[in-house]
């Protein structure tokens, strides 16, 4: 019988894509020098398209938070600092809104900017402690990690850090590894930059500097010029900051000493607890799904773990990454009860963005290429069920708190209301805000005029105003006072605008928030409105 007679199984075309060729294309592409760094590009982008669109959705019945308003406003002068923090945030932001509209997406959008600027960063840090495949498999842990998702909706000094501080880290490794004057001046500037973000991150170069003195080779290091051109240009980089600091009378320092020191070791310790609980439950969920995928299937697990050379890491820069983590997590803690200190939960998110990599440079973790598209294909799948669930849970939300003023209190439609009364009465744009930050900030932004804040002291030892608007500003352009009855502090609000502008205009209004037929609390506001030159 002639072969040609026999029925024969129609051949799959080889080029047909599926998920075993996806994931191998993947891991071709990610571990491969040449394409490397566009992998890792493409998949940041995606990330923060995905998780700007879900925050959107998952904050639509609310205004921005106050930080982010207080951000905006900063931006809208280039100042040396804004009374609580160094500048560097607010610059950020009066860039970003010079090319993006002024809505609440874009503050989602600038918020994942960050987060995204951060995972890369973080691959180039990781490259110096293990080969590429473990580099993207960190990226996407990390990208795991809450504070750079849910959690990084607040665009603030402390999510500014999520870039800063890796950039410091890759600085240092980079130091540590070339140990030159030229590595020494990125070290510098990399450490100012995060110096002029917030002054928390000196947790940060404290524990490299200890990294650097208890590591075996900290003579190879400390001989070199890298450490002390580092220290001479981060000084040198500061000095127009330190200027401004000495002429405010180191303001932001004072803010610091005021508003979080305590005097109750008990709820002290009761902060630092928190704080720890709360750092380790955000990463429990990327070290857990990690864990997942490196454990399945069940009957290899152990392979993964084998004694002996391990090429693919660093075993030197690795002991860097393990020091510098293990000090940043136990170090502000224990700081925290040794100086009674108000420890906020905050202040962990940019501390822990290395563990990830301090985990995967284990050196007898063998880690296999179908891992990589694994981590990946969950990663994929939790956003794209977040983006599908968002406008329910942002319904959910609101209808299991409803009163909650500080998330559903109608700021941006009272901004519309003031900047009409103002337009109505004067027929020139509104220049000044004063209230405390919770209230005059979101009016800075909201309002289409973008009045300048000014504080308003809850008492008469604050001295921690933005440096936007001072008295002189408001009593010669004017001003529109307000006062939220539902803030405890509203009796020395009242005090301070009677004492402040006495022949002001005072009125009363009322907003409530409506939301896919749920309604938010009804605010009563009292309003000053004082005229120009009044």
């Amino acid at each position: 019988m002639s072969s040609t007679s026999l029925p024969h199984q129609a051949v799959r075309p080889r080029n047909r894509l599926g998920p075993q060729r996806l994931a191998a294309w993947l891991v071709a592409r990610a571990t491969d020098p040449a394409t490397s760094f566009w992998v890792v590009i493409g998949f940041v982008l995606v990330h923060v398209v995905l998780w700007t669109a879900i925050l959107t959705n998952l904050k639509a019945a609310q205004d921005v938070h106050m930080d982010v308003a207080e951000a905006y406003a900063w931006g809208s002068r280039f100042l040396l600092g804004y009374g609580k923090h160094p500048p560097l945030s607010g610059w950020i932001a009066g860039l970003w809104f010079s090319v993006f509209p002024i809505k609440d997406w874009a503050t989602y959008a600038l918020a994942m900017a960050m987060a995204g600027s951060g995972l890369v960063i973080v691959w180039f840090a990781s490259l110096k402690v293990v080969d590429r495949r473990r580099a993207f498999f960190v990226v996407v842990m990390v990208a795991l990690y809450p504070i750079f998702n849910f959690k990084g909706f607040k665009y603030n000094a402390d999510l500014v850090q999520l870039l800063t501080l890796p950039l410091v880290v890759l600085a240092y490794l980079n130091a540590f590894e070339k140990r030159s004057a030229v590595s020494g001046i990125w070290l510098g500037l990399a450490g100012a930059a995060a110096l002029m973000t917030k002054y928390w991150v000196l947790t940060m170069i404290g524990a490299i500097g200890l990294a650097a003195l208890l590591h075996p080779e900290r003579m190879r290091f400390l001989a070199s010029p890298a450490p002390w051109v580092a220290i001479v240009t981060m000084f040198l980089a500061m000095v127009p900051h330190l200027v401004w600091l000495w002429r405010v009378d180191f303001v932001p320092l004072t803010y610091a000493g005021d508003v979080y020191s305590l005097s109750d070791r008990g709820r002290a310790a009761g902060l630092v607890l928190g704080y720890v609980g709360h750092n380790l439950a955000l990463l429990a969920l990327p070290v857990a799904l990690a864990a997942l995928v490196l454990t399945w299937p069940p009957r290899f697990a152990f392979h993964n773990w084998r004694r002996g050379p391990n090429p693919g890491v660093n075993r030197s820069q690795a002991l860097n990454v393990w020091l510098v983590q293990a000090v940043v997590a136990v170090g502000p803690p224990l700081g925290g009860l040794a100086f009674t200190i108000y420890m906020k939960t905050d202040w962990g998110i940019s501390l822990f963005f290395l563990v990830p990599l301090a985990l995967v440079s284990i050196p007898a973790l063998r880690l296999r290429r179908t891992m990589l598209p694994r981590l990946a294909a969950v990663w994929l799948v939790l956003s794209l069920l977040t983006l599908v669930a968002s406008p329910w849970i942002a319904r959910r939300e609101m209808a299991a708190n409803p009163n909650g003023v500080t998330g559903y209190g109608a700021r941006s439609q009272l901004a519309q209301q003031l900047t009409q009364a103002w337009h109505a009465r004067f027929g020139s744009p509104w220049k000044h805000v004063a209230g405390y930050s919770e209230m005059d900030t979101p009016m800075t932004f909201y309002s289409p005029d973008h009045p300048r804040p000014f504080t308003v002291p809850y008492t008469a030892e604050e001295t921690w105003g933005s440096g936007l608007s001072t008295l002189e500003d408001l009593k010669r352009d004017g001003f529109i006072g307000v006062c939220d009855t539902t803030d405890n502090r509203i009796a020395a609000c009242e005090a301070w605008m009677a004492k402040e502008a006495p022949k002001a205009e005072p009125v009363v209004m009322t907003t409530q928030r409506f939301f896919h037929g749920l309604a938010g609390p009804a605010i009563v506001w009292k309003v000053y409105i004082q005229g120009p030159g009044r």
